[in-house]
C-alpha cells in the first residue's frame, strides 16, 4: 500500500506542475485570482501555541453557504475550541469570511501532498475534522489518521461520475475510506455506493440532505431586494440561476416570448461562475435588451422602456433571491452538465422549471417532479412556454410552489441526525 501512496503522490505532483500550476497562474493573470502558493503547500496561519481546533472543510460555495446549520451545531458542541472553516476557492473564501466571520476563521485547503497535509495539521492541531459532501483525499485521510484525528464525511454524497471514477479503483478505495470514521450520506443510493467501494457498513449512515432545511431569508428580505435592483414593489420577476454556457441564449429566448405577456416583466440571469459576466452582458447586448450588473446596483431607474436583464456578478445572493421570483429556472440542466440544486427556490415555494439533465440532483429532481412541483423542459422553446404558462397563471404557480415546499419540508432532519453523529465523532471518534 506505501507504494501505491507514493505512485499517487508522484502523479499529484505531476499533474501540480502541468496542470493546476499553469491554470492558477492563468487565473492570476487574466481574473487576478491569487495563487495561494503558501496556504495550498499547507503554511497555514496557526491558531496559537497549544490552541487545538473542530476543522470544518467546504470546498467552495455551495458547500459553505449549506454548511451554515453545521457552524452554528459545532460551536454548540465545541465551544472551548476555535472553529476552522477551509475551502479551496476565493469565491468560497468570501462566503465563509462574510457568513461566519464572527465564529469562525478562515483557511484555504492545502493540496494533497503528504508534506502539505503534515504542515497544515501541525498548524490547526485539530479535535476532529468534518468534511463537507465527499472530497476523498488520500494524503489528507492518511495524515488524519496518522495523527489520531476523527474524521466524518457529512451530507455525503456520490454523484454518477464520481462513481464511474471510483469504480475504476475501486480496489484501493478500501484502504482510504478506512480513514474515515463516519459517512453521514444523503440517501439510500448514497450509502449503497459507499459500501460498494468499500466503507464499512456500520460506519455509514442515512441522514437525509442538510440542504432541505436552510437558515430563514431574514424580514423584508423581499422588500429590500426589490430596493436593491431597482424594481417596482408589484413588478413581476423570473429568475434564471446557475446557467452555462449555451443556456443564455435559451433564456433570453424565453423572456423574449413572456414579454409579450408581461411587457415589465425583469430578468435575473445568474451565470454558474461570475467571472463569465462579461460574456452573459454581451449576449443580453446583443439580444436587444439593456443589462446591468447587480455590483452597479442600486441605480436610480431613468426613463421608460424595457426593464433592464440584471447579470448576477456576485456570490453567495442566489439563493436568497430565489425569494422575489415568480419563477425560477436551475441552470446546468439545458446542457449536460448535471444540473444545479433545486431545492433552493423550492425551499421558498416557488416553481420550479428544469432541464432534463439533473444527474447529479437526481434524488432532489425527483422529489420535487413526484410532488408536481417542478417542470422539466427539454429545449429554449420549451423554457419559454412552461414560463409564460406559469406567469399566466399565478395561482398554479403557487400550487406548485406550494408543493414543492412541502415535499422538501417532509424530509427535514438531517441536520439534528447529522448533528448528533458529530457529537458522537467528538466523544468517541466515531467507533
Amino acid at each position: 500500500m506505501r507504494l501505491i501512496y507514493a505512485l499517487y503522490t508522484a502523479l499529484a505532483l505531476t499533474a501540480l506542475v502541468l496542470v493546476y500550476l499553469p491554470l492558477a497562474l492563468g487565473r492570476w493573470l487574466v481574473h487576478g485570482v491569487p495563487v495561494r502558493a503558501r496556504a495550498r503547500l499547507g503554511a497555514l496561519e496557526p491558531l496559537g501555541e497549544g490552541r487545538r481546533s473542530v476543522w470544518l472543510h467546504a470546498v467552495s460555495v455551495g458547500e459553505a453557504i449549506a454548511a451554515a446549520p453545521l457552524v452554528d451545531g459545532l460551536r454548540r458542541l465545541h465551544p472551548e475550541l476555535p472553529l476552522v472553516i477551509t475551502t479551496v476557492t476565493e469565491t468560497g473564501a468570501r462566503v465563509v469570511r462574510e457568513r461566519f466571520g464572527t465564529v469562525a476563521v478562515h483557511r484555504f485547503f492545502p493540496l494533497d501532498l503528504p508534506w502539505a497535509m503534515r504542515r497544515a495539521l501541525r498548524a490547526l492541531d485539530p479535535a476532529l475534522f468534518v468534511c463537507m459532501e465527499t472530497e476523498l483525499w488520500p494524503n489528507a485521510l492518511r495524515a488524519f489518521a496518522a495523527r489520531g484525528v476523527p474524521v466524518m464525511i457529512a451530507n455525503g454524497r456520490i454523484s454518477d461520475r464520481s462513481w464511474r471514477r471510483y469504480r475504476l479503483v475501486r480496489g484501493l478505495m478500501r484502504a482510504i475510506l478506512a480513514d474515515v470514521r463516519i459517512f453521514a450520506m444523503q440517501s439510500q443510493e448514497d450509502a449503497r455506493r459507499i459500501i460498494a467501494l468499500g466503507a464499512e457498513p456500520e460506519r455509514v449512515f442515512v441522514t437525509g440532505n442538510i440542504k432541505n432545511e436552510p437558515a430563514p431569508d431574514s424580514p423584508g428580505a423581499i422588500d429590500l431586494w426589490r430596493r436593491l435592483l431597482g424594481l417596482g414593489p408589484r413588478q413581476r420577476v423570473w429568475v434564471a440561476g446557475s446557467t452555462h454556457r449555451g443556456e443564455e441564449t435559451a433564456v433570453l429566448d424565453a423572456h423574449r416570448a413572456a414579454l409579450a405577456l408581461e411587457p415589465d416583466l425583469a430578468l435575473v440571469l445568474a451565470p454558474r461562475h461570475p467571472e463569465r459576466a462579461a460574456e452573459v452582458l454581451d449576449l443580453v447586448g446583443r439580444a436587444g435588451w439593456p443589462a446591468v450588473r447587480r455590483s452597479e446596483l442600486p441605480r436610480e431607474r431613468r426613463g421608460a422602456g424595457a426593464a433592464p436583464v440584471i447579470v448576477l456578478d456576485t456570490v453567495g445572493e442566489l439563493a436568497p433571491l430565489y425569494s422575489l421570483a415568480d419563477v425560477v429556472f436551475v441552470g446546468g440542466s439545458l446542457v449536460p452538465v448535471g444540473g444545479h440544486n433545486v431545492l433552493e427556490p423550492a425551499i421558498r415555494r416557488k416553481p420550479v422549471l428544469v432541464g432534463p439533465h439533473t444527474e447529479n440532483f437526481r434524488e432532489a429532481a425527483a422529489l420535487l417532479e413526484g410532488a408536481g412541483a417542478a417542470v422539466v423542459v427539454r429545449d429554449g422553446a420549451g423554457l419559454g412556454r412552461a414560463l409564460s404558462w406559469l406567469l399566466g397563471d399565478p395561482a398554479l404557480a403557487a400550487t406548485l410552489g406550494e408543493a414543492g415546499w412541502e415535499a422538501v419540508a417532509s424530509r427535514h432532519g438531517a441536520v439534528r441526525e447529522t448533528l448528533e453523529l458529530v457529537a458522537r465523532l467528538g466523544r468517541d471518534g466515531g467507533r
